[in-house]
């Protein structure tokens, strides 16, 4: 069955890092481009971070230089380390298929909360 599973997410100082993990399934990390989406509290889920079948990658302005979205297509995995986390990267990590105009069935995600 087609899935996504998210983990890695918790709590964390501003300033540190954390490593989120993506489980997919059917091939689909080879497959398609698969983007990280965030949704904050009170906001619409936004788009982090993709990366395509080829490997090239895109990163929204807020995160750029902090965060590298990668994948193991052995695996069939995706990951997206994020360093220097902000306050304002507060929210629930998800990840899906990117640029396809629809997406796979939402994971539950993984919640990354950054505060002191």
């Amino acid at each position: 069955q087609v899935q996504l599973v998210e983990s890695g997410g918790g709590l964390v100082q501003p300033g540190g890092s954390l490593r989120l993990s993506c489980a997919a399934s059917g091939s689909m990390v080879s497959i398609n481009a698969m983007g990280w989406y965030r949704q904050a509290p009170g906001k619409q889920r936004e788009l982090v971070a993709r990366i395509t079948s080829s490997g090239s990658t895109g990163y929204a302005d807020s995160v750029k230089g902090r965060f590298t979205i990668s994948r193991d297509n052995a695996k069939n995995t995706v990951y997206l380390q994020m360093n220097s986390l902000k306050p304002e990267d507060t929210a629930v990590y998800y990840c899906n298929i990117y640029g396809m105009g629809y997406f796979i069935s939402w994971g539950q995600g993984t919640p990354v909360t950054v505060s002191s």
